[in-house]
C-alpha cells in the first residue's frame, strides 16, 4: 500500500476524484493519509471530512520563512509515513526542503500543456491566445512554476465561442480521467 499525501488551496476538485476513484476501487493500492492545505477556509477541506481523511493547515504566514513551513510540513509527512506527494490545486510554490525530501516523489496537474501557460490562470491564458487546442499536463514537480519533467498530456478543442467557464468544464473533464491514469501508473 503506497501512501499519498494530497495538497490543496482551493475547491478541492480534483481531491474529491481521487478520493472517489480510491473508495470505489479504481486506485487500489493507494491510502491518502491526509489532505494538506494552507488555506483555513478552503472547500477542500469539508470535502475531506465528507472522506474521512484528515487534513492538515499549516498557514504559510504564520512561520518565519518557507523553510521553517516547509520543515514543519515534512516533519509530518515523515511521521506518517508518506511515500507520495500528489499536488491538487496547491497554490504555492514547493521549495527546497520538501523537494529534497521528496524527489521525483511530487506529481502535479496543470490546466495547460505545458510549456504553454504556465501558472495561474492558464485557462484564461489559452482562452485569449487565440490557440484551437489547450488541454491539461500531469508532471513532476521541480523548483519552477509549472517547469517539471512532463510525464502525460490530453488535449481538448477550444471553440471559438467559448466562455471561460466552459473551457474550465472541459480541462476538469480531461483531469479527472488523466490525473488517475498518471497516478495508478506513477505511483502503483
Amino acid at each position: 500500500m503506497k501512501k499519498v499525501a494530497i495538497f490543496a488551496s482551493g475547491s478541492g476538485t480534483n481531491f474529491d476524484n481521487i478520493m472517489n476513484r480510491i473508495e470505489s476501487g479504481v486506485l487500489s493500492g493507494i491510502k491518502v493519509t491526509a489532505l494538506y492545505t494552507d488555506q483555513p477556509s478552503a472547500q477542500c477541506i469539508h470535502l475531506a471530512k465528507q472522506h474521512g481523511v484528515e487534513v492538515h493547515i499549516y498557514e504559510p504566514r504564520t512561520y518565519p520563512n518557507k523553510s521553517a513551513y516547509e520543515e514543519d510540513v515534512l516533519n509530518q509527512l515523515n511521521e506518517e509515513h508518506v511515500d507520495w506527494i500528489i499536488l491538487a490545486g496547491y497554490m504555492r510554490l514547493i521549495g527546497h526542503t520538501l523537494l529534497k525530501g521528496y524527489e521525483g516523489k511530487i506529481l502535479n496537474i496543470h490546466p495547460s500543456l505545458l510549456p504553454k501557460y504556465k501558472g495561474k490562470d492558464a485557462v484564461g491564458q489559452a482562452l485569449n491566445s487565440g490557440d484551437r487546442e489547450t488541454g491539461s499536463t500531469v508532471h513532476y514537480v521541480d523548483e519552477g512554476m509549472d517547469t517539471g519533467q512532463i510525464i502525460e498530456q490530453r488535449t481538448c478543442p477550444i471553440y471559438q465561442n467559448d466562455t471561460k467557464e466552459e473551457l474550465e468544464n472541459r480541462i476538469k473533464a480531461l483531469e479527472y480521467e488523466l490525473y488517475p491514469a498518471v497516478i495508478q501508473k506513477i505511483i502503483l
